[in-house]
């Protein structure tokens, strides 16, 4: 792989991990666009890979959050009357992190094959769009007051955003767009959601990324190669911190109209180079 493009590509998951727009059907477009097989399993296994680099931000941003849940569940475990707010959340992260991954597990060749169709993420970034407006209307007319913060998340909560995180499997739909929507309707204030979509994205994301690190060494070594790998995964890093902390900040007195206007712009960009014939799908 040239470097620039390894580069191009890490800065490119670095920035869409996070943000309600969808990572794997960016890099898909534009492993596209510089003439790549997306299919491959060379390919699919670099997209997976590289993840790890922005999973390794948010461990790294969210890291005081970690401890302090990780903490919480252990001494629940242990003492009826350590059980409150954060143990139940941890369980509610841990809960959350089932369902994905025995989505992921039992489709794993149909999503690195079949749903790899540029159709198919372009038809997710235009559909899952007016999901995101539709939840953002509903928590707007709840009013703030009426909206939930961190205190009050449940397992309940964690199981459901979790169940839905599964949609993320579907290239274009964005698992934090996914998982920020189900907050969003689950009555979460904007911050709370995006903050919880991070915290279920961290166990799924990084057992996905090693997942593929250990079981397609081949792979990359005969296809992309490890080098330009590790460059992307880096980039990832360093763009995925500065992304994580932007979006909290706008997050914070914004609502998603700019995320959902960008994403029905380049799915309808999408269809239209796939229908002049500039794109295959495949």
């Amino acid at each position: 792989m040239n470097w620039l493009i390894s580069i191009l590509l890490g800065a490119v998951e670095g920035i869409t991990e996070f943000l309600p727009i969808s990572s794997t059907g960016h890099l898909t477009i534009v492993e596209k666009l510089v003439g790549w097989q997306i299919d491959a399993p060379g390919v699919t296994a670099f997209t997976a890979i590289i993840q790890i680099g922005s999973i390794a931000a948010a461990i790294v941003y969210f890291w005081k959050d970690i401890v302090r849940l990780v903490v919480a569940w252990f001494r629940g475990l242990f003492h009826k009357d350590q059980r409150g707010n954060d143990y139940r959340a941890a369980w509610a992260v841990i809960i959350g992190s089932i369902p994905i991954a025995v989505i992921g597990l039992v489709f794993k060749n149909v999503i690195e094959t079949t749903l790899r169709s540029l159709w198919i993420v372009a038809v997710a970034l235009i559909v899952w769009a007016f999901v995101m407006w539709a939840a953002d209307r509903f928590s707007a007319s709840r009013g703030k007051k009426a909206l939930r913060d961190e205190s009050s998340f449940t397992i309940v909560d964690g199981l459901i955003i979790g169940l839905v995180q599964c949609l993320a499997l579907i290239p274009g739909v964005s698992r934090s767009g996914a998982t920020i929507s189900a907050g969003l309707f689950r009555g979460l204030d904007r911050v709370t959601a995006t903050r919880w979509s991070f915290f279920l994205g961290i166990p799924a994301l990084a057992a996905s990324g090693v997942l593929e690190a250990v079981t397609n060494v081949s792979n990359i070594s005969q296809g992309v190669g490890w080098g330009p790998t590790a460059v992307a995964t880096i980039v990832a890093f360093v763009v995925g911190y500065a992304a994580i902390a932007w979006l909290l900040k706008f997050v914070s007195s914004n609502r998603f109209t700019l995320f959902i206007i960008y994403r029905i712009v380049i799915g309808l960009a999408v269809v239209a180079l796939l229908v002049t014939g500039v794109l295959a799908a495949v």
